[in-house]
């Protein structure tokens, strides 16, 4: 995925995180990419949250409390968006790469 409506980014990751094998995620950015959420699916039906931007935090939730909890990350986290990018990654290795700015 690439530039995705902020309204419809929502529900696009939440699908796509249900076809996720354990371990791999989905990493939303800001058009600058100086701001973000990654989540990665965990074994046991949960999933790992690190945010990145105004607040700095990693959080473990249920899949039921998952959409609620990234509607409230996002708000905080894009404020003015239109637009975000939405990635795919594939483990808890790539969460601490440096991001390319622009």
């Amino acid at each position: 995925m690439a530039l995705v409506n902020i309204d419809s980014a929502l529900l696009k990751i939440c699908r796509a995180l249900k076809k996720c094998e354990p371990g791999k995620g989905v990493e939303v950015l800001s058009y600058k990419r100086n701001r973000g959420v990654s989540i990665i699916k965990q074994d046991q039906g949960g999933y790992f949250i690190k945010e990145r931007g105004y607040e700095n935090q990693e959080l473990q939730v249920e899949e039921r409390q998952l959409k609620k909890m990234l509607q409230s990350i996002m708000k905080r986290e894009f404020p003015r968006s239109r637009k975000v990018r939405v990635y795919g990654i594939d483990g808890m290795e790539q969460l601490n790469r440096p991001l390319k700015k622009l």
